[in-house]
């Protein structure tokens, strides 16, 4: 099934440094471009200034962005280019990174005047922590929240060997443990058909019906 154009796929890295998270994002991305007819975009949050929100609600009354203007504009133009997107954040305390939060909790700002920013457009999360088990599930679950949230399609790779989304264990060995992780590779593969076909059913649909 093809629906006669590239799938535009954006990729987010919500690490502060270069490591596990940021080979998993890229390969995932390099693996839909091989399979598949795809255009990639990436946003890696190391270096960016990124502010948390601060609940001002400038973006409800303004209907114009967010009072921070800083690098997440650069997210937002590209979640509105992209036919489907993926998140990985690396595990803090149990959790996603403070950047991956900070993307999430900003997206408040391109809702407020544009609320169905990426309705229906597929969604994936890849989750990889230190500990084999210390986190990486509960960090999937929230990126899925968010897409929930903002309408888009939360995507996992299905049952046996992928579940939620893509889970690795770096054993705190950074991109060289997640080249390891056999399993977690597996279950990256495993999700990204699944985000890749469904995105191509899709736009397929939306190519009949003009």
């Amino acid at each position: 099934m093809n629906s006669g154009k590239k799938i535009k796929l954006f990729g987010i890295c919500a690490s502060p440094k270069k490591g596990a998270t940021d080979y998993i994002v890229q390969d995932a991305l390099k693996y839909a471009k091989e399979k598949y007819d795809v255009e990639t975009a990436y946003f890696s949050a190391m270096g960016k200034k990124m502010n948390f929100c601060i609940h001002c609600d400038y973006c409800i009354r303004e209907k114009n962005g967010c009072v921070h203007k800083d690098d997440m504009q650069e997210v937002y133009n590209k979640l509105k280019w992209a036919d489907a997107i993926i998140i990985g954040t690396p595990v803090y305390q149990g959790m996603v990174s403070g950047q991956a939060k900070v993307i999430m909790d900003r997206c408040r700002a391109i809702a407020a005047h544009d609320l169905h920013f990426i309705l229906n457009k597929p969604g994936a999360a890849f989750a990889v922590g230190g500990d084999r088990i210390g986190g990486q599930e509960p960090s999937i679950q929230a990126i899925l929240n968010f897409y929930i949230i903002n309408e888009a399609i939360p995507v996992g790779g299905g049952s046996f060997g992928a579940n939620l989304g893509g889970t690795f264990w770096s054993k705190d060995k950074g991109a060289d443990g997640a080249k390891e992780d056999e399993e977690g590779l597996k279950s990256m593969h495993k999700t990204m058909n699944r985000l890749m076909k469904l995105t191509l059913i899709l736009n397929n649909e939306k190519s009949n019906e003009k």
